[in-house]
């Protein structure tokens, strides 16, 4: 890592900082490198240590709260996977909290919550997270207790198991709330045979041939130090932190001067859907419906307009849809638009949640509203009430430790470097009319695909797609 004495505002001042894998005995590279990412009014010291081995720690200081949030942040996720292991990242989530070689699975819940805490994970596409939160006084409990939950986790054959019904339980609740469901069909349909389309849970086919010795592999294969980010956030010392996280994650820890894994690569491509339509007929007494395209890649500079524009088309009571389809003609429920970014690719989705008679003429608005902002753009009042909620949104979002952590964690391991809230207000600011005009004519008319849940077959969409 380049060492530098001295930067602009002491965002990327560099301070040696001796380290020790297990505390005792010190590393071949007896010492890593920590640097001051921000000194944030709207926030806390945010510093950043790289360990031997490529493992980084960021922590976010902020005296005034009581309380603190730990996550491990591994670069590991179901787009990971062959199809054969579809679903391993799911699986090894819950069984890391079966029990290690300190800990039975009691143990790891009931230390946490003797101290008022909680613990979870879960896992998405590209990552999997491991969480803690609990008292500042208690962090060192919070740390040893993720270390050996990801390090030294046994696998038991018989946890294998157990946790094999209940992952085909949770399959099967899923697909009983179509709701979920028609999210998971549409990100299959646009993805094709890319293992962007894999269900993070897997299928009830590859969980019920997953073995303990192909999950253990996995584990062993891809949970290493370079893929790892330990954030913490709340009332915490960054060295302490360090100090602990060397301790914790020492089987990981090496002499090799590993540097950390890098950012997944943005410039492959993803091929176009295979197809522009796909119904998973349900007998119910509601149709879900999905209309999307491919949006952009997470790091793609015209997102900060993309966000502004997915909140006047779809982010709230007075959108452009909300207000066309439910205030004018009452026709949904619930109808909202999202955005889902990877390395190198995006999804931008509408959803609505209405009855069966109504869903065609709900189809018929959406694409209408598309096409109307497509070709010509939005308003200024718009463009102010949509940039007001992609700010409050951030702020607000940042009331919490773990909504702190997790903008810690997530930052580092997927856009590699944190801007700072005022960075990114000052990146939505500078959002202009013309930006997101010409933003929308470009996604908005690109080929759309359609994923249904309900009481129908194909053959009765097949005219909404293009």
């Amino acid at each position: 890592m380049v060492r530098q004495s001295q930067a602009p505002s002491g965002r990327h001042a560099f301070e040696p900082v001796s380290v020790s894998a297990n505390g005792s005995r010190p590393l071949g590279m007896t010492r890593a490198f920590t640097r001051t990412l921000a000194d944030d009014p709207l926030g806390g010291t945010v510093r950043r240590t790289v360990l031997p081995g490529g493992l980084r720690v960021l922590t976010e200081s902020i005296p005034a709260m009581r309380s603190a949030s730990v996550g491990v942040w591994v670069g590991i996720g179901s787009r990971d996977e062959s199809q054969q292991l579809s679903g391993a990242s799911h699986f090894l989530e819950h069984l890391l909290f079966k029990g290690t070689n300190r800990r039975s699975a009691l143990d790891i819940s009931a230390q946490i919550e003797a101290v008022g805490g909680e613990t979870n994970a879960y896992t998405a596409k590209e990552f999997t997270c491991y969480y803690a939160r609990v008292l500042d006084e208690d962090v060192p409990l919070a740390i040893d207790v993720l270390a050996d939950v990801i390090t030294d986790s046994k696998l038991d054959a018989d946890d294998v198991e157990t946790e094999r019904g209940v992952i085909l339980e949770e399959i099967a609740m899923q697909r009983d709330e179509p709701g979920d469901e028609v999210h998971d069909i549409f990100a299959a349909l646009m993805f094709g045979d890319h293992p962007l389309a894999h269900d993070i849970s897997g299928t009830p086919a590859s969980i019920e041939a997953m073995d303990r010795d192909q999950i253990h592999r996995f584990y062993k294969r891809r949970y290493t130090a370079p893929h790892m980010v330990v954030a913490a956030a709340g009332n915490v010392d960054h060295e302490q932190v360090v100090t602990l996280v060397q301790k914790g994650f020492a089987p990981l820890l090496s002499d090799v001067d590993a540097e950390p894994a890098p950012l997944r690569d943005e410039t492959a491509t993803v091929p176009p859907a295979p197809t522009r339509l796909r119904v998973a007929t349900r007998d119910s007494e509601q149709a879900h419906l999905v209309l999307g395209c491919h949006g952009l890649a997470r790091r793609d500079e015209r997102r900060f307009a993309f966000e502004v524009l997915g909140g006047i088309l779809g982010g709230g009571m007075s959108s452009r849809l909300f207000h066309r389809i439910r205030e004018d003609e009452g026709l949904a429920y619930s109808v909202f638009s999202s955005t889902s970014e990877y390395a190198e690719t995006g999804l931008f989705s509408v959803y609505a949640g209405c009855t069966p008679d109504n869903a065609h003429r709900v189809l018929e608005l959406t694409n209408e509203v598309l096409a109307e902002i497509a070709a010509d753009g939005v308003t200024a009042s718009e463009l102010k009430r949509g940039k007001g909620m992609v700010k409050g949104g951030l702020v607000l979002g940042m009331e919490d430790t773990g909504s702190r952590m997790a903008r810690l964690g997530r930052g580092e391991l997927l856009f590699g470097d944190k801007l700072t809230v005022d960075e990114i207000l000052a990146k939505v600011d500078a959002v202009t009319l013309a930006d997101v005009a010409e933003l929308a004519a470009v996604v908005l008319s690109r080929p759309r695909s359609l994923a249904v849940a309900g009481p129908f077959t194909e053959s009765d969409f097949s005219g909404h797609v293009s």
